[in-house]
């Protein structure tokens, strides 16, 4: 048999659903929070009974407007919500109402740095629409297949971010969600955990001869948790792809269910097109029509997004591209370092303590640093100590994990212990404490 001798790169793009942080539903008063007991934060409408209209939340449409504009697209100013037809047991209406024609936003752009270089991920589309319920497998030992059903899912709003297939790579692939996870939490408007399904995604993927036009027949990869196993899932169904062809066979239009403890993905079902969905508009919610005054106000409360605030970190505090790319990992992390420097005005001392000790015992603890015992003022109070001679850098690091665990200042920890430093060597002009 004559292997395919050709090379071939992969088209990837992707589709992410975010669970949008409104206090209550799309299309109902229930309330949207998550690990409420199962069950418990249902009504008419989120169900479906016949009779129960929907009521289009405000709050979901501002804060999909807010990603909008912040990746630099367009808002419609009229959008159309219309029913999705298709049977699962955790839809109980039949139907998702969603948008297709005529969605909230499209266009826009993320940028990715690494390897030296930006890319650019085009959107096509951001639209709102319901969440389903939640279907749940567990494992009993019985001979029999058990099912259960949470429906406190359904009807929590869901934002949906489309990317033009721009994406070459698994690994460009992660570093796309790990952005937009980034922007998200930025603005606001969703937490961005994936193992509790906040931020969920699927990925369109084909192969072609490298350098060509043409896109080959593409796959549908779904049930994918983190990051990690979105590249690990994607490598895996390139390599099969690729596979495939080179001995002569041919790739089939299907959606794929990766399998996490495998390490393997398998049909699940043939890949459905929009004909499939039978969508119509919904009757019982008129257009959305959004003014050029709500454009702005909404533009107006934007943050400032984590490419800005890396750049103006690094002049404002005279630090390295490195360490804001860091820092500004989160939104929380840069609050924590700019309220640290503007007690003490040391930027890059700051930014090296913060990376190596209070990260450290973030990871170290799965802490997160809003929570954090050692607070901005009082890591700025125990530097100001080190650089004042006060504590030298060694007993710093002693004094800083007392603070971590009982949370008493660090002046109270030296005054209570002892460790103020006592004078310099005349031998070698250290600190001796």
């Amino acid at each position: 048999m004559t292997i395919d001798p050709i090379p071939y790169e992969p088209v990837i793009g992707l589709e992410v659903h975010a669970q949008l942080l409104t206090r209550s539903k799309i299309f109902c008063g229930c309330s949207a929070t998550y690990g409420a007991p199962p069950n418990s934060q249902t009504c008419p409408i989120c169900l479906g009974l016949p009779g129960a209209l929907p009521v289009l939340n405000r709050q979901a449409v501002e804060f999909a407007m807010r990603l909008i504009l912040a990746v630099g697209g367009e808002v419609s100013p009229r959008s159309i919500f219309a029913r999705k037809n298709y049977f699962y047991p955790d839809l109980p209406k039949g139907y998702q109402i969603s948008q297709y024609d005529l969605p909230l936003g499209e266009g826009g752009t993320v940028e990715l740095a690494g390897d030296g270089h930006t890319t650019r991920v085009g959107l096509i589309r951001v639209h709102l629409e319901e969440d389903a319920g939640k279907s749940m497998h567990p494992e009993t030992g019985d001979a029999e297949a058990i099912s259960l059903v949470d429906m406190n899912r359904c009807g929590v709003p869901l934002m949906e971010i489309v990317t033009r297939p721009d994406i070459r790579s698994p690994r460009q692939a992660s570093l796309y969600l790990q952005k937009l996870h980034q922007i998200l939490q930025y603005l606001g408007v969703c937490t961005g955990n994936m193992e509790d399904g906040a931020l969920r995604c699927d990925a369109n993927v084909s192969i072609k001869p490298a350098g060509t036009s043409p896109l080959g027949t593409r796959t549908e990869v779904k049930n994918m948790n983190s990051f990690r196993a979105v590249e690990r899932a994607l490598t895996y169904e390139i390599e099969r792809q690729t596979g495939l062809v080179r001995q002569g066979g041919t790739v089939v239009q299907e959606t794929m269910l990766w399998d996490e403890k495998a390490q393997t993905a398998h049909p699940m079902r043939s890949k459905e097109e929009s004909s499939d969905y039978r969508y119509f508009p919904e009757p019982d919610l008129l257009p959305l029509r959004v003014t050029s005054n709500w454009v702005e106000r909404v533009r107006a409360s934007l943050p400032e997004l984590p490419d800005a605030r890396a750049a103006r970190l690094e002049n404002q505090y005279d630090i390295p591209a490195y360490d804001a790319a860091v820092l500004t990992d989160s939104r929380a992390l840069a609050d924590y370092f700019e309220e640290t420097a503007a007690t003490f005005p040391e930027g890059k001392k700051v930014s090296n303590w913060i990376m190596t000790e209070v990260l450290r015992v973030v990871k170290e603890k799965g802490a997160v640093i809003g929570e954090f015992p050692v607070r901005p003022a009082a890591l700025a109070e125990m530097l100001a100590m080190v650089e004042s001679g006060t504590i030298s850098g060694k007993v710093a690091k002693n004094v800083f994990e007392k603070m971590v665990v009982t949370g008493r200042t660090a002046k109270d920890i030296v005054a209570s212990d002892g460790l103020a430093a006592r004078g310099k060597s005349r031998v070698c002009g250290c600190w001796i404490c």
